[in-house]
């Protein structure tokens, strides 16, 4: 198994430092994985403002978890598919959507499932998708932006996935009650 160390506000690097302070004030606590990241303060805040980027997209918050998840399922992150788990449920994001995704069952809203299966096309082809795949993602109400939104998204999470994967984050205590592993 591999570890990374996690860092606190005390530990961190100087320049990461302001980072966990701002992640503090923003979570109420410093998650185990900007403590990681803060081992490298500019992972760490390129990470910060991917995350701030893409929850100003498009999508609104059923749409955000569905890309957020589908990805953190796909990858098997046992950090972040409970962290979003408990971020969905802040966002009041219904439990029904939560499930499915943890479960990788198809989702009942035609729109969010064609998101959802758009998303893992990208995630499992390395962004080579088909006109095919581009046309019903289209065809869904869905438009170039959401296309190059969801590559933002997936830039945020191939941070944070494999990041964890690496580091062997421990899920945060306020996430716990959602583990999950695939």
């Amino acid at each position: 198994m591999t570890t990374l160390k996690v860092h606190n506000i005390e530990t961190a690097p100087a320049e990461s430092k302001p980072l966990l302070e701002n992640s503090q004030k923003a979570f109420g606590m410093v998650p185990g994985l900007h403590g990681v990241l803060a081992g490298a303060p500019k992972t760490l805040e390129a990470y910060q403002v991917l995350h701030k980027l893409f929850t100003e997209t498009s999508f609104n918050a059923e749409e955000l978890t569905v890309v957020w998840q589908t990805i953190n399922v796909e990858h098997a992150c046992h950090y972040c598919v409970p962290a979003h788990t408990g971020i969905a449920k802040m966002m009041k994001v219904d439990d029904a959507i939560t499930e499915a995704l943890r479960n990788e069952t198809p989702l009942e809203d035609s729109k969010l499932e064609a998101l959802r299966t758009f998303t893992l096309t990208v995630v499992r082809n390395r962004g080579h998708v088909s006109q095919e795949d581009l046309t019903a993602f289209y065809g869904a109400g869905y438009g170039e932006q959401q296309v190059l939104e969801i590559i933002l998204a997936l830039s945020q999470k191939v941070i944070s996935n494999y990041t964890n994967h690496i580091a062997n984050t421990p899920v945060d205590a306020p996430f716990q009650a959602f583990a999950w592993e695939k």
